[in-house]
């Protein structure tokens, strides 16, 4: 068991690892975040910032010989940089798990193989395999790079036949997958976590809905019969258990209009549509994470009541500093600002989330806010 006055070591140095650095402060853990990056999100709350290359393999070794244990925010730090710092602390969630999340092909087939519910799917490494797979998946369909994708980075609609050669020119090299179309319903997630004893705890069923490919609105509970609620968190944890999951882990669907439940990807770590738990929930998801990796208790998941987020992209800059005072006149609103230094088109900066007796209520409440803050 890590106990309180440790240090927390973070790859990745974004927002996760900011409310992260937050909860783990609060309960009295030093934080040391490594990441390429200088005065970053998580550097600017936690104790410790190493900016150093993943591959600087020595800077690594060094990083991880001044921690009680090591987690992540990012999971797409290479493979050589969890072994190395795997030899000398304890890795949470294991260096494995990042490699078969790190990759679409490796997720599918581990999800298909271990009987999950995913979108028929191929492996695309040449032209010939593009023409086959869509002649047996149909256009339209989604290509998607194997490697390294979130936020709808590497993914392409294949709309036409006509369109593969020029399709497969843009992976420029890259392996990918194919996947079948789905018109589904509504996009959903389950923010779980479970500890080094096996204990699991979700946050039910959160609702989610993207504005090109990057989430916009999540809130909770999200709207939806009970048997499909009951039958997401239970795909959940045997998800979380067949990985020997350690930490924070969030499972993206798509729900159909048959009501079927295919799981789009994996997050191996805290999520963008849990971040309303920061503000609505006993223990945040963050905190979750930290008690997991630390070998404590899990906390309480419970609600205080229904919650709505909305992201805060660079947009809302457009026109200059968006007008704070505008949105905090809503009294059920709070701002959560990364301390990001640039504002950018698609970049997250921050986020509003609402507390109200209903969900549609929060939803319309952060909305509101949001809107206000860019008149």
């Amino acid at each position: 068991m890590i106990l309180p006055n440790s240090t927390i070591g973070v790859f990745g140095s974004g927002q996760l690892g900011r409310m992260f650095a937050i909860e783990a402060r609060k309960m009295g853990y030093r934080v040391h975040t490594f990441s390429p990056d200088a005065g970053t999100p998580t550097g600017q709350v936690a104790d410790f910032e190493t900016s150093a290359d993943y591959n600087d393999l020595e800077k690594v070794e060094k990083f991880a010989r001044s921690v009680d244990v090591v987690t992540f925010e990012f999971e797409n730090v290479p493979s050589r940089a969890v072994e190395t710092a795997a030899e000398f602390v304890g890795v949470h969630p294991k260096g494995e798990i990042l490699h078969t999340t790190q990759n679409r092909l490796r997720e599918k087939n581990f999800l298909s193989q271990n009987g999950f519910p995913v979108a028929p799917f191929r492996h695309i490494k040449t032209v010939d395999d593009l023409y086959h797979a869509a002649q047996e998946l149909g256009v339209p369909s989604v290509l998607k790079t194997a490697g390294f994708g979130y936020d709808g980075k590497g993914q392409q609609k294949l709309k036409a036949v006509g369109e593969i050669e020029n399709a497969f020119e843009n992976l420029r090299g890259a392996e990918a997958v194919l996947e079948a179309f789905i018109e589904f319903e509504k996009e959903v997630s389950v923010v779980c976590a479970r500890d080094q004893k096996g204990n699991f705890a979700h946050y039910g069923v959160i609702e989610n809905s993207h504005a090109n490919h990057i989430l916009d609105i999540s809130f909770a509970p999200a709207l939806l019969p009970e048997k499909v609620f009951a039958e997401a968190v239970e795909i959940v944890r045997a998800v979380a258990e067949t990985l020997d999951y350690v930490g924070t882990l969030c499972v993206e669907f798509f729900l159909t209009k048959d009501e079927k439940l295919l799981i789009n990807e994996l997050a191996p770590r805290p999520h963008n549509s849990g971040h309303l738990t920061f503000d609505a929930c006993v223990t945040s998801q963050f905190e979750q994470q930290l008690r997991a990796v630390c070998g404590l208790p899990l906390g309480a998941t419970e609600f205080y009541s229904p919650c709505a987020m909305a992201n805060l992209l660079g947009e809302v800059w457009a026109d200059g500093e968006p007008d704070w005072q505008k949105a905090l006149e809503f009294r059920e609103v709070k701002l959560h600002l990364y301390g990001k230094s640039e504002a950018r088109p698609g970049r997250k900066m921050g986020h509003l989330t609402a507390l109200a007796e209903t969900a549609e209520k929060a939803v319309e409440i952060v909305k509101l806010a949001k809107k206000s803050l860019m008149n």
